[in-house]
């Protein structure tokens, strides 16, 4: 298989949709010799902050010297920036070559009425991971939930620890319309006797969590409880975060921008103090410095400074509050805020949070079947999202043929046509943040 046959079979596995349940996984990686035993993992869950919480993992356990694979999702540009192994992306090549030894081995188990069903795109890159991490005889992997918990593909693994960063509301329509039972799908990743580290407060989540690891008898870290005190302070425009924990303290500057990710880092912190006990001794000073070394894309990445534009994915009411708290805490010119969302997250309730903090907001769309209609919306005064009229002759339920201004790149000229006066921003390319598609040159081009 070539590239472009490897996109065009993952592209096709995605009819098969959003299937919860570890079954299949499971009969694929005992039919390999479950490759996710040759190796120790830590296992992150939950809504937001466990992608910024797995990247401040890695690099803590790489300044130890160990070869650590990262598992995460979604991706922003290509497919294989979510396998990667010594901070270094699983090569074209061996992404194809893992993705035909995994095609043939489902035809087979298919043919033998093995599996139930066909493997989805997310259960398929998950074995792909597995299968590549035992090539390499990684040390350790950071393995991230990629929606829920209990039924997630993910979890089929038995790590070293399970972190559980936060719960908000987001996939109601998989996991549960109300906290408790979000919490519950998430608190599926904890296994019996296996420690728990947990950042997540809501009230109607905490103690769903609590109780599933006293049930399994998984010794349990709360990492902000009585004794696991995290204090912020803002310093010449950035945060210096003090965290004290396992009777050690970690005074600590994130490399990651906002409030919001000293927090991300104490649960890092909480997480490589369990390691510590449990596995090998991971020191405080390397710690602090992982912390501070991390960086990760589309976390209020600044992408350009004259002018100054930054990327970030929130998307859902969680991330939204975030990034608002993030504009709020440094006061200046009001942003230009560039929008683009799935239809099936809380439209209402992010734009109610992002939109009042903006002097303009230029409404744009994705070419995926599960983005709105590009820029036939308005905001009203109350900061939600009123529908406007659809373009002339074109069906509602039929996108829009994609065009260069759908994808996040808005062209000079369009800028200077909602008065932005852009003709210092001369952009040759941008990525959408969402996983579908890149603009480069004007030219909307598949990212697998």
């Amino acid at each position: 298989m070539n590239p472009a046959a490897c996109r065009a079979y993952l592209r096709d596995l995605q009819r098969f949709g959003i299937k919860l349940g570890l079954e299949n996984i499971t009969t694929v990686l005992a039919s390999f010799g479950h490759p996710q035993r040759s190796f120790p993992s830590v296992h992150v869950a939950v809504t937001n902050g466990k992608g910024s919480v797995c990247a401040m993992l890695t690099e803590i356990l790489a300044l130890h010297d160990l070869k650590v694979g990262l598992f995460t999702s979604p991706h922003l540009v290509r497919i294989e920036e979510r396998i990667r192994v010594g901070g270094a992306e699983i090569s074209s090549r061996d992404f194809c070559r893992l993705i035909r030894e995994v095609k043939l081995r489902i035809a087979r188990l298919m043919a033998r009425r093995e599996l139930a069903a066909h493997p989805t795109f997310f259960e398929v890159l998950t074995l792909i991971a597995f299968l590549y991490f035992r090539e390499k005889r990684i040390d350790i992997a950071v393995l991230e939930v990629g929606m829920g918990g209990r039924f997630d593909a993910t979890n089929a693994v038995r790590p070293l620890v399970s972190v559980i960063t936060s719960i908000s509301m987001d996939h109601q329509e998989h996991l549960g319309t109300t906290l408790p039972k979000i919490a519950f799908e998430k608190a599926g990743i904890i296994k019996p006797f296996v420690p728990v580290v947990c950042g997540a407060e809501a009230p109607g989540a905490l103690p769903v969590i609590r109780e599933q690891a006293l049930r399994l008898e998984a010794p349990f870290f709360n990492a902000f409880g009585r004794d696991h005190r995290l204090a912020a302070e803002k310093k010449r425009g950035r945060f210096v975060f003090g965290y004290a924990f396992g009777g050690r303290s970690f005074r600590f500057f994130p490399g990651l921008r906002g409030e919001h990710q000293g927090r991300n880092a104490a649960i890092a912190i909480a997480a490589a103090s369990v390691l510590s006990r449990v596995w090998r001794p991971l020191e405080t000073k390397k710690i602090v410095e992982g912390i501070a070394r991390t960086r990760w894309e589309g976390r209020l990445e600044a992408v350009s400074k004259r002018p100054l534009v930054m990327l970030d994915g929130a998307h859902n009411e969680g991330g939204a509050a975030a990034l608002a708290k993030y504009i709020g805490d440094f006061p200046g010119e009001r942003p230009v805020l560039v929008f683009a969302v799935m239809k099936d997250k809380a439209i209402r309730r992010v734009v109610s949070l992002l939109f009042p903090l903006a002097k303009k907001v230029i409404l744009t769309s994705i070419p995926y079947s599960r983005a709105p209609l590009p820029s036939v919306q308005r905001q009203d005064r109350r900061g939600t999202i009123a529908p406007g009229r659809h373009p002339a002759g074109q069906d509602r339920g039929r996108p829009e043929r994609p065009r260069a201004h759908h994808g996040l790149l808005v062209p000079r000229r369009r800028l200077q046509e909602n008065g932005l006066g852009a003709r210092r921003w001369k952009p040759r390319g941008f990525s959408a943040l969402g996983k579908i598609r890149a603009v480069t040159g004007g030219i909307p081009r598949a990212l697998y």
